[in-house]
This record gives structure tokens, C-alpha cells and sequence, in this order.
């Protein structure tokens, strides 16, 4: 990643967030349950993701820190199962849909140690508790008897298992077409030795 500057020469600031990317499987299963409810927007399926923590706006020193930090991170692999469907907020008008993913240790673990490093890098932790899920639409105008019906037609959605071996810092630039995501950094998933009793 090289430094990027606006037009008159001046560090350009970069929205910052931390993803686990989805197999291309995944993402088509996905696909797939996005229709039967108009005047929504169903994100693209190149931008599905698990989106492990949403840092915001970032000048450049800001985002150098961050990825050396992210370079901290200590998780083994794991296996992740995409599981049912809901909506934000709960209660009041829904203005996200999304799936979501079944409990699992290891990507709590994942999420923890992204929260550590990012403290290290001189960001707030986190003010909401860590709810995994994927957004899968977007709603400006929700009419709530057609999203709890297709909320109804999901009730059984699964993927089957797949493994994370890596997370990654993504960048994300809004346009008038939507959000374009751009991949700054990646790390790999490693075995960890197991400490000495």
C-alpha cells in the first residue's frame, strides 16, 4: 500500500474496517435469498463480508499504526457456519437485514485480539457488544409486513462450514453507486503453540 493524496498534494483520509472475507460458495447461497422484497438494496456480492470491527475515518499516520498492529493479532484458524436471518434495529422500522453466524469460541477469540491490537494503535474499544452477521440489504423505506415475511422465508438458511484462515483491513470509499472496498492489508491465521502448564 503506498500513501495516497488528494489532488492539491494533501494525505488523504481513509474509512477503515476489518473483515473476514466469505468463500465464493458462501456468497452465492447468499445471493440467492437477495429478491423477493422490492425497494431494498441488497448489497453487491462482492461486498459480502463478517465485518469484525468498523474503525471509521483514518489520516495516514493513523492507518500505519493500525496495520502494524493488526500484524499482532494471534488466532488459529477456525470453521464458521452462516445460520439464520434477522434485522436492526429490533424493534422500530428495520433498516438492515442480514444473516447470521453460529456461536463460535474461536471467532470471539479473533474479535478480542483485533480489539487489543487496535487499542494499542490508540483507538477506543468498541462501544456495542460484538454481534456477528452479514449485511445482506439496506433499507431506506421499510414496509414491515413484506420484511417479516421474507424474515419468515429464511428462517432455515444455512451454509455449510467453511474455514477462515485469514482476516484482512479494508478501505471503503462511498460514490454515488454505492460503497467500493479496497483490501490494504491481510494476515494470515496461524497455529499457536500451546502454553507450558
Amino acid at each position: 500500500m503506498t500513501a495516497r493524496e488528494g489532488a492539491d498534494g494533501s494525505a488523504e483520509s481513509l474509512r477503515l474496517f476489518v473483515a473476514v472475507d466469505l468463500p465464493e460458495r458462501a456468497k452465492e447461497e447468499i445471493r440467492a435469498l437477495q429478491e423477493g422484497l422490492p425497494g431494498v438494496r441488497w448489497t453487491p456480492v462482492e461486498q459480502l463480508h463478517l465485518t469484525l470491527r468498523f474503525i471509521g475515518a483514518a489520516d495516514l499516520p493513523l492507518f500505519a499504526r493500525v496495520r502494524s498492529a493488526l500484524a499482532t493479532v494471534r488466532c488459529r484458524p477456525f470453521s464458521l457456519e452462516v445460520r439464520g436471518a434477522g434485522r436492526f434495529p429490533p424493534g422500530g422500522p428495520p433498516r438492515v437485514l442480514w444473516v447470521g453466524l453460529a456461536e463460535n469460541d474461536t471467532l470471539g477469540l479473533l474479535y478480542r485480539e483485533v480489539e487489543r491490537a487496535l487499542a494499542g494503535a490508540g483507538l477506543e474499544p468498541e462501544g456495542r457488544r460484538f454481534s456477528p452477521h452479514i449485511t445482506v440489504a439496506r433499507l431506506k423505506e421499510p414496509r414491515r409486513p413484506d420484511v417479516a415475511a421474507w424474515l419468515e422465508r429464511q428462517g432455515g438458511f444455512a451454509v455449510p462450514p467453511f474455514n477462515v484462515e485469514a482476516f484482512h483491513l479494508y478501505s471503503s470509499v462511498l460514490t454515488a453507486a454505492g460503497a467500493v472496498h479496497r483490501r490494504e492489508g491481510s494476515w494470515r491465521l496461524e497455529e499457536q503453540p500451546l502454553p507450558i502448564p
